[in-house]
This record gives C-alpha cells, sequence and structure tokens, in this order.
C-alpha cells in the first residue's frame, strides 16, 4: 500500500455488534409504526399474515443487509479521519442524507406515497444508520 494511503481495518466482532443493534431497533421501530406503516403501503394486518413470506427470509435478509452496512459505515469511518463514535455518527447521517434522503425522495414522490411512510421509511434508517455508525466509529480493536 502507498505511504500515506488510508487502511481499513474492520472490526468484525463490532461490524455484528452493530448489524445485530441495527436489527433489533428495526424491529422495535416497525413493530411500533406497524399500522401505520400498513396503511403506508396500503395493506393492513390480514395481508400481512396472508402473504406466505418466509419470516427467517426475511430477517436473515435484513441482518445480512445490516452486517454489509455496518462494515460500509465502518470503512467511510476510517476513510474520513480518526475513528471515533462521533465520526462514525457524522459518516451514518451524511451517507443517509447523500443517499437514502434522497433515494427514497425521488422514488415516493413518483409513486405519490404519503408523506407519513416517508417519515416513517426514512426514519427507521436515519436512527438505525447513526445507531450503527456509533458502534463501528467507536469501537477500536485492542
Amino acid at each position: 500500500m502507498p505511504a500515506g494511503q488510508p487502511r481499513v481495518r474492520q472490526n468484525l466482532l463490532a461490524i455484528l455488534v452493530a448489524a445485530i443493534a441495527g436489527f433489533l431497533f428495526e424491529t422495535i421501530w416497525y413493530a411500533f409504526f406497524l399500522n401505520a406503516w400498513l396503511k403506508g403501503i396500503g395493506h393492513n394486518r390480514q395481508w400481512l399474515e396472508s402473504t406466505g413470506a418466509s419470516l427467517w427470509l426475511q430477517c436473515g435478509t435484513a441482518l445480512l443487509a445490516a452486517a454489509l452496512l455496518a462494515a460500509t459505515l465502518s470503512a467511510f469511518t476510517q476513510l474520513t479521519g480518526e475513528q471515533t463514535a462521533w465520526r462514525g455518527i457524522k459518516m451514518a447521517a451524511t451517507l443517509w442524507a447523500g443517499c437514502v434522503l434522497t433515494t427514497y425522495a425521488t422514488e415516493y414522490v413518483f409513486e405519490v406515497r404519503s408523506y407519513a411512510i416517508f417519515a416513517i421509511n426514512t426514519g427507521f434508517w436515519l436512527i438505525g444508520m447513526v445507531l450503527m455508525g456509533a458502534i463501528v466509529g467507536g469501537w477500536k480493536k485492542k
């Protein structure tokens, strides 16, 4: 590696803990907003129960996605300066604003979705990413 190039050292335990924390937060968030979320996507509990979707596949996908996101947040945090919880939070909020918020805003305006469902979904990602960013940013290997 050329001199002066930042080096990313992924802490797999921190990534795993951040992914689990993000997944657990997602579970709590959507349990709290379940009825509003279902209304926002134009469905109800009966529809949800009748989908036949695999809960194991859904949870496994969410956990894997959270782990990939935590690893990405860790890399961006390290590549932009000192690895701290505050830098992890700032990277998470910046990536959320630049990638998640803009993507959802464009998608939702053309799908003519409500502000409520927009707030539920983007709010989850903001808080979840900040939580994961704080964990991977603040957790240093000994």
